[in-house]
This record gives structure tokens, sequence and C-alpha cells, in this order.
């Protein structure tokens, strides 16, 4: 009985402490401000997939000409993905359709982009999506942005 009820304290301690990890993390990547939820899907065919499969939920960070995205459900402290400014291409946007209105956030917008050549979509709130058009035609004089 005692041990059974040790393994039992062990396993709620473990659960309660991964908890707490993954609320911490979310914090230290916070920390220096200019963050949003952004979920991604990478490598998308030329004809929308509205599958809902191969997204991933993260936290886009903004840090200085790239962005950083991290996953959620993670304890890595290094972003996943960069996308330089210089490099990213906008090709449109859209709303969610079939199966991705599941997999997305409720308020979400897709936004289909280009970085070095691989076709990327990007799914975020209409408030982070202005904030990120702002940031890309931001660019320092010289780069060349393209917004769609």
């Amino acid at each position: 009985m005692v041990l059974a009820l040790t393994v039992v304290g062990s396993v709620v301690a473990l659960v309660a402490l991964g908890l707490f990890a993954f609320g911490l993390r979310r914090r230290l990547i916070q920390r220096s401000g200019g963050t949003f939820d952004c979920s991604t899907r990478w490598n998308v065919p030329e004809k929308g997939d509205t599958s809902g499969k191969g997204w991933g939920y993260g936290i886009a960070r903004y840090s200085g000409d790239r962005i950083e995205w991290f996953r959620v459900f993670s304890y890595a402290l290094r972003p996943r993905r960069v996308l330089e400014r210089s490099s990213i291409e906008v090709a449109g946007r859209r709303a969610p359709e079939g199966e991705e209105e599941l997999a997305l956030l409720s308020d979400a917008i897709i936004l289909t982009c280009v970085h070095r050549g691989t076709r990327l979509e990007l799914a975020m709130s209409e408030d982070a999506l202005t904030g990120f058009l702002a940031w890309l035609e931001a660019a320092p004089p010289g780069q060349r942005v393209n917004v769609a």
C-alpha cells in the first residue's frame, strides 16, 4: 500500500513539474515581448490543402529582422523555425476551410507565404496579422518586401 501511494505521488509530482516547466518556458519566450500565437504548416502544395493536417501550434516572436517560431508543446528553449524578413514573400490570405476550422484557433486567418523557395502557411488572429504585415512593410530601405 505504501509503495502504491509513493508511486502515485511520484507520478503526480512529475506531471505537476512538467506543467510548471511548460508555463515557465512560455514566460521565458514572452519575456522579451513581441510574441503572438501562430500556427504553421510547411511544404504546402500549390493547390490549397484544407484537410487540417500538418498544422503545428506555436508562439512566434519578433527578433530584429526575423521571426522565431517555437512549438507550444516542447521543452526546447531554441526556436524550431526562423523566418528572415527579407526572405518572406506573401502570396495571399484566406479563411480556414473544412477540417482546418477544427485544427486552428477560432479567429485564425491563414497567410500563404514563400520563404526561401518553401511554401508555408501561417495562421494567426486578425490583430497578429495586422502587426505581422506592418512588420514586413517596415523593412529598412533597400530591402525587397513583397506583401500581397
